[in-house]
């Protein structure tokens, strides 16, 4: 029993694991075998996997004779028969370390469509042998552009396409397809395939995955990203056909506010190579060329990511995707050879999947024309729609994210994204209806051309929620429902914008990979989700993007559509910041070798941008973004009060230190001390530059963030911090004990409160009701979080600024304070090697838990407080 001085009694539990040993005294002790085997970020047994130097890690069974590992044997073969003992690719032989997690491949090189197969076994603590693990294989995709013998092919759409929104062309949807046949019942057969656009595939009439708007999103000027499926089992002997359906997607259609960069906007065109073996033992390989054949004359006749897709049923065309379709009709297609500029690599993350169905929908208002759904929960997805219709009637489906007070629909924080759906019927009768090529954020949806005649029912809609494919890593709840509550919108926030790259938003005319939004959340992603391989597929990216600049500038969004020619602080530091996170979290050592020449190169543009004062650089920021209560209105108060040159030099200093960390850990001595000297030098000139011999800042406008930034980033001697302590600790008061940060200085005002002692401030902070705070949302209705504090309310509606997104993951970063504080689940050691159970319980709660899956296995910590 522990005494508090809050509560008579309170009782601290742990869960934990307890074994129970069966066996006699001197019985042989039988070591289970190791399971969980995976390679690189996670994968299990993946097919067309991009890497061909993986690394392999594995869990040890949960047992009494598993305490710890002392050594382990990793053997990797070209076929299963020559496992164990006759590996042909690689064997490290027995290695004395406690190593189980991200182990590098040392063997023989690996070609593309190589199918490796590998086991391993360790030794526990008392030298004992496990057996040797289960069998387990990757098979790697098309790794070289030299690899395919394919063609870029496809119809000339940019001819005869449409001025939408903005003027931006808006290409017609292409069916194409080509027939062709095989002489023998077939052994295997890889299908390989990307496109300049998104797609659906099928092979003889069915569909060949439930991927979503593949192949996703990539710099595509540097690198588009391929597919690779097993269809052995759509073809046959004779006759066979594949068929693909294409839409314009992020290549050819309109996204960011800003002009076309990839080959302005030319006519999206798909890349495929079918590769079979017969039973015979002949091969074949059918490829994208001239000889297929295609119309733009389908059912699909518009299809934007922003604006929405048009769908005329009478327009379908009955068994196209069939061999028994005749298409001698259609139109050629044109060609165009791969670019040796652009790499056609695998696609190293998850695609975007169906996740889950919302079948509880609600109806909310009902008019003589039209009837608007509530799906009680922010999504993003597209709907499912099962309406009656009547021949030629167009059903109208429009989106929004909250109503007004008056129940009426609201769209202007849409901006010019159009964000609705149309489908013409061809018959009278129910009709249903699911989107394909594009995908909307919203609660609401409304419905309107349907059957007059028909009462509207709640069965009508469904919400098909969609984002990339990871899985559920990490758990919290607690004896508080609002709590509990925000822990639903940061969980649900971060599913709606992770959409194959991780976005700001996912409804408005924007969806973009921000890179500030990115590294806030990063950690809080990590705990939540399976996210591992997401965020180094996007790094990647981000690396390709800054290497278009030769002074080290990391844009502003990833993938960069904007082309902007500035770098912002605790922006671009998202190429430093995010693969220290993932590191720690993950114990990937992988992500800092790969990251740390992007990493050298982002602080050298801070040098760059030195001027008159020596170690404060002058360059963009977008400061402490959407900071409550800014001294200026409107669009000129978005980036707070917070100066950017201070901001500034905090991140350069920030990312020195990092650096100087990182190089630590790659072994790089002379680095590590260069990058630990100018980190000290910037942070000598930020206490120097902005603050006086008190500890104050000099501003006269005080924000907590000044003080923020230069107490967590330690940029303050000893004796300035305690005084620029007291200073912050004013400022909270000033605000009635209300944080008043942006999107900067928000995830880390509960870890510098927490480091100072004030426990019960923080608690205070985070479960004030009103304006700002994480509950004022929750109070208004949110059921994810929000882009600005106040973005709407029930009395007043939504904000007056068009820059207002109900679905914005960035204060989403309070969670991690409260796995790791409030719960009390943290790691000690990079991967969760060794963990810290400190838990921080106070009032309101009498109880929190949490859970994360680590590379070592489930850890978990549970407190509750009994009177």
């Amino acid at each position: 029993m522990f005494k508090n001085s809050n509560f008579r009694h309170f009782f601290f539990a742990i869960g934990c694991f307890i074994f129970l040993s069966l066996s006699s005294c001197g019985e042989k002790v039988t070591v289970e075998k190791a399971n969980e085997l995976t390679i690189s970020e996670g994968f299990k047994n993946p097919l067309g996997f991009y890497n061909a130097k993986p690394t392999f890690s594995w869990k040890l069974p949960a047992s009494e004779s598993n305490k710890s590992q002392s050594a382990y044997q990793i053997v990797v073969a070209s076929t299963p028969d020559l496992l164990p003992d006759n590996a042909d690719l690689w064997d490290s032989e027995k290695q004395e370390s406690s190593q189980s997690t991200f182990v590098k491949y040392q063997g023989e090189i690996l070609q593309s469509r190589q199918k490796v197969y590998w086991q391993v076994k360790y030794w526990n603590q008392n030298e004992e042998a496990s057996q040797w693990s289960n069998i387990n294989f990757f098979e790697l995709g098309l790794l070289n552009n030299s690899d395919w013998i394919a063609k870029w092919t496809g119809l000339d759409t940019a001819k005869d396409s449409i001025k939408g929104v903005r003027k931006f062309l808006m290409h017609r949807p292409q069916y194409l397809r080509k027939g062709f046949d095989l002489s023998s019942d077939v052994k295997s057969a890889r299908l390989y395939i990307t496109a300049k656009g998104v797609f659906d595939v099928h092979l003889n009439g069915i569909d060949v995955s439930d991927d979503v708007l593949t192949p996703g999103w990539t710099p595509y000027n540097k690198r588009i990203e391929t597919l690779t499926y097993d269809v052995t089992e759509l073809l046959s002997s004779g006759k066979n056909a594949i068929a693909v359906e294409l839409a314009s997607g992020w290549h050819s259609g309109r996204i960011s506010r800003g002009t076309a960069v990839y080959e302005n906007f030319a006519s999206p065109k798909i890349l495929c190579q079918l590769e079979v073996t017969l039973k015979d033992g002949s091969k074949k390989t059918i490829i994208s060329d001239e000889s297929w054949k295609g119309t733009t004359n389908g059912p699909i006749r518009l299809a934007s990511l922003y604006d929405g897709e048009v769908y005329d049923a009478n327009l379908e065309i009955p068994n196209w995707t069939k061999k028994t379709f005749d298409d001698s009709s259609w139109e050629s297609t044109k060609v165009e050879a791969i670019s040796h500029n652009v790499k056609l690599a695998p696609k190293r993350h998850s695609t975007v999947k169906i996740m889950a169905v919302l079948e509880d929908a609600e109806i909310v208002s009902t008019t003589k024309s039209a009837v608007i759904f509530d799906m009680k929960q922010n999504m993003v997805g597209v709907p499912k729609v099962t309406v009656p219709m009547k021949k030629g009637d167009t059903l109208t489906l429009r989106f929004s994210e909250m109503l007004l007070s008056d129940n009426t629909f609201y769209t202007k924080n849409y901006r010019s994204a159009k964000s609705t759906d149309y489908y013409v019927a061809a018959k009278d009768g129910v009709v249903e209806y699911v989107p394909k090529f594009t995908f909307h954020g919203f609660q609401f949806l409304e419905l309107s051309g349907y059957d007059k005649n028909a009462k509207p029912d709640a069965s009508w809609v469904q919400g098909i929620v969609q984002h990339s494919d990871f899985e559920k890593n990490g758990t919290f709840t607690s004896s508080h429902d609002k709590l509990n509550q925000l822990q639903s919108n940061i969980t649900w926030g971060l599913r709606d914008n992770f959409f194959d790259v991780p976005t700001d938003c996912p409804q408005r005319d924007e969806r973009l990979g921000w890179t500030g939004d990115a590294q806030v959340i990063a950690p809080t992603a990590l705990f939540n989700y399976s996210t591992h391989a997401f965020w180094t597929a996007w790094l990647q990216s981000l690396r390709e993007n800054q290497s278009e600049h030769k002074n080290g500038l990391v844009p502003f969004i990833v993938p960069d559509v904007l082309q902007n020619k500035n770098g912002g602080s605790g922006w671009g530091d998202a190429c430093v910041i995010v693969p220290w996170d993932i590191y720690n979290i993950t114990g990937d050592v992988t992500v800092l070798e790969d990251s740390y020449e992007s990493a050298k190169k982002w602080v050298g543009y801070y040098q760059s941008k030195v001027r008159k004062k020596p170690y404060i650089p002058i360059m963009h920021s977008f400061g402490d973004w959407l900071q409550p209560y800014p001294s200026k209105s409107l669009k000129k108060g978005n980036r707070g009060d917070t100066p950017k040159e201070l901001i500034n030099t905090a991140y350069f200093a920030h990312s020195a230190h990092l650096i100087s960390k990182i190089a630590g850990v790659l072994g790089k001595t002379d680095d590590a001390k260069k990058y630990a000297a100018l980190y000290k030098a910037v942070a000598n000139a930020f206490e120097n530059e902005f603050f006086d011999e008190n500890g104050k800042f000099k501003q006269e406008r005080q924000t907590q963030t000044s003080y923020l930034l230069g107490i967590y980033l330690e940029l303050f001697q000893p004796e300035t911090k305690l005084k620029a302590q007291y200073h912050l600790l004013e400022e909270i008061k000033n605000a009635d004990y209300h944080l008043g940060t942006g999107f900067l200085g928000t995830p880390i005002l509960p870890k510098v409160l927490d480091d100072m002692g004030e426990i019960d401030l923080m608690y205070k902070i985070l479960f004030k009701e009103t304006y700002p705070s994480w509950f004022y949302s929750i109070n208004q209705g949110a059921t994810t979080m929000w882009e600005r504090w106040n973005s709407f309310s029930k009395e007043g509606g939504y904000n007056s600024q068009s820059m207002n997104s109900l679905n914005h993951y960035a204060y989403g970063a309070i969670g991690q304070w409260m796995y790791e504080r409030i719960a009390g689940l943290s790691a000690l050691e990079p991967g969760y090697k060794r963990i810290k159970i400190a838990p921080i319980p106070n009032k309101p709660l009498t109880s929190a838990e949490a859970s994360v899956y680590t590379p070592y296995g489930k850890a978990s910590s549970s407190w509750k407080l009994e009177y």
